[in-house]
Order: C-alpha cells, then sequence, then structure tokens
C-alpha cells in the first residue's frame, strides 16, 4: 500500500495585502510631493513676505511706538505718554486738514465711481474692444507727479491753455488751483482723470462674470436697458463694485503728491489734506512723534471706515447663485 504525501500548500500574497503595499508607497510618495510643493510655495513667498514684514508691519510698529514719544531724528526717543494725541485733539489745524481730506474724498469717489461704472457699462455693453480699454487706462500709467504738473500747466491762471479757451469764449479766467473755492474739486478731478481708467476696468472685470442668459431673457420679457442696469447689473456687481470702493476710499484718504506739485497745501491751507499736514509736521518742524500719532489716528479712521463699508455693502456675499 502506497500512501502519497502531500507538501503543504504554497502562501501566496493575497490581494489585500498587495492593496496595502500600493497604498503605502503611494502615501508616502504623495506626502513628499506635498512637502515638495510646500517648499516651493515658500519660496515663491518669501520675498513678499519679506516686503511686508520690512517695508509695512514693522514702520507701522515703529510708527506706533514713535507716536507716544518725543523725536526729532536729533536726540533719542523721549516718552511722553499720550502728550501727542492730546495734542492733536486740540490742533484745529488738524482737524481742518480732516476735514479738507473728508471734502476731497466726497468729490473724487463720487465722481469717479459714477463715471467708472459708465465707461464700464458701455465697455461691456457696447464694446470689447481690447485697444479701448488700453486707451481707457493710460492715464493710470502716469505718475501722480507727472499728472499734477501737466495739469498745473494746462489750468495755469495766465498761461494754461485751459483758461486761454476759456477767455477765448468771453469768460473770465478761473484760478483753478489759486483760489479757495476751486482748488480741493479740481485736485479731486485730476486724480479722476488719473484713476477712473483703473477703476472701469475694474468694474469691467465684475461685469464679466454676470451671465449674458440673465440680459437675454430679461430682453425676452420686454426690459429696457436702464431697468436690466438697476435689477441686474447692480445687484450682481455689488461684491465688486464694494471691493472697489474700498480700495479708492483707502486711496483717497492717503492723497499727497497732487496736492504737493500743485499748491502745496494752499491757498490759505484751502488744500492741506491729512497726509500733507502729517508730512510738514514730521519732515517740515521735524515732529516725528507728533506726525506718527495723526499717522496712526489715520489708520484708526481709514480701518473703521473700511469695516463699516465692507458690512453695510455686503462685499463678502454674491447674488450669483
Amino acid at each position: 500500500m502506497t500512501i502519497a504525501s502531500s507538501s503543504p500548500p504554497s502562501r501566496l500574497p493575497t490581494g489585500g495585502a498587495a492593496e496595502a503595499s500600493s497604498t503605502t508607497g503611494t502615501r508616502q510618495g504623495v506626502s513628499g510631493e506635498d512637502r515638495g510643493d510646500g517648499r516651493l510655495a515658500a519660496l515663491f513667498i518669501a520675498p513678499a513676505l519679506l516686503g511686508f514684514l520690512v517695508f509695512l508691519l514693522w514702520p507701522t510698529l515703529r510708527g506706533i511706538y514713535l507716536s507716544f514719544t518725543r523725536f526729532n531724528l536729533l536726540t533719542p526717543a523721549e516718552w511722553v505718554g499720550l502728550d501727542n494725541y492730546v495734542r492733536m485733539v486740540n490742533d484745529p489745524i488738524f482737524w481742518d486738514s480732516l476735514w479738507v481730506t473728508v471734502e476731497y474724498v466726497v468729490i473724487n469717489i463720487g465722481v469717479q465711481t459714477v463715471a467708472a461704472l459708465a465707461i464700464a457699462v458701455l465697455l461691456q455693453r457696447l464694446t470689447q474692444s481690447a485697444m479701448l480699454r488700453g486707451i481707457v487706462l493710460t492715464p493710470y500709467l502716469m505718475s501722480n507727479v507727472v499728472a499734477g504738473l501737466v495739469w498745473l500747466w494746462l489750468l495755469d491762471t495766465q498761461l494754461g491753455i485751459g483758461n486761454e479757451i476759456i477767455s477765448g469764449l468771453g469768460v473770465d479766467r478761473i484760478p483753478f488751483l489759486a483760489d479757495e473755492t476751486w482748488a480741493i474739486p479740481t485736485i479731486a478731478l485730476i486724480n479722476v482723470w488719473r484713476h477712473v481708467g483703473y477703476t472701469a476696468l475694474l468694474l469691467f472685470a465684475g461685469l464679466q462674470a454676470i451671465p449674458n442668459d440673465m440680459y437675454e431673457a430679461a430682453r425676452v420679457d420686454g426690459a429696457s436697458e436702464w431697468r436690466m442696469f438697476w435689477r441686474i447689473t447692480m445687484p450682481l456687481l455689488r461684491p465688486v463694485l464694494a471691493v472697489v470702493l474700498i480700495m479708492t476710499v483707502i486711496g483717497s484718504f492717503q492723497v499727497f503728491d497732487t496736492v504737493a506739485v500743485t499748491t502745496a497745501g494752499g491757498p490759505a491751507n484751502a488744500t492741506n489734506v491729512l497726509q500733507y499736514y502729517i508730512y510738514g509736521s514730521a519732515f517740515g518742524r521735524f515732529q516725528f512723534g507728533y506726525a506718527s500719532a495723526m499717522s496712526v489716528a489715520l489708520l484708526v479712521v481709514l480701518s473703521a471706515i473700511t469695516v463699516l463699508q465692507y458690512r453695510l455693502t455686503r462685499a463678502g456675499r454674491t447674488d450669483l447663485g
């Protein structure tokens, strides 16, 4: 009788083990790739982060500290507590400069927003020519100093071509930049001319995100262009318009160079905006502590206005579902 011998069955790796091994390798590979992407991202972010720390965060913190000191560059900073802020509250020139700045902001923002919105709608509804958009943006490519000098020559009371045209029409010459009544509106309109193209292109980009189907459906229902503007364009453009308003308001409160090259704060402090007064206090009278206190006050005002604008305009929400 022969007994058949049997060998034990060989153990082959199961599919689950193979999959587990493959998954582990994949996770390790992905983890390595993620680390590599993180290092590359950090490399690209590093220059901007360094610039933010050196040119924005550190000067801001340094300015807040100096606002509590008496400092003139020639002697070490002397801690004076809230003296600079008390002086600021009792300084009539500070309040006058703040009022002049508010007047400028209201004129600049009002005219610029309406004009930019009209240009953006015309670009979107009538033509989307890249050349036309380039022409609209051209004044923005000019620096504020150059724009101010050009308009200073154009509006000169005696030699400016603007007043030559006015005089040729039989009207008395207008001292645009030499009269207390005309100076701030003129400076505001100069900056409107320079910035309106850029603002219009920002709004134009927002208009591009609105689906054309909505306009086509409104036309089928018999809606006019004016009705579509108020019922479709404005509600759906609101988040972009809100962000643009926040940016332009912050920029308007910081007006300086146009005033510096056209009126130098005159006549009779009629254009002595807050930034120009801060500059004069720091670099004209070497009162860096007091100038820093006014800068901190401006920072607080702009922060409050930004938060208020953001909440009132609901900039973080959109009606596009």
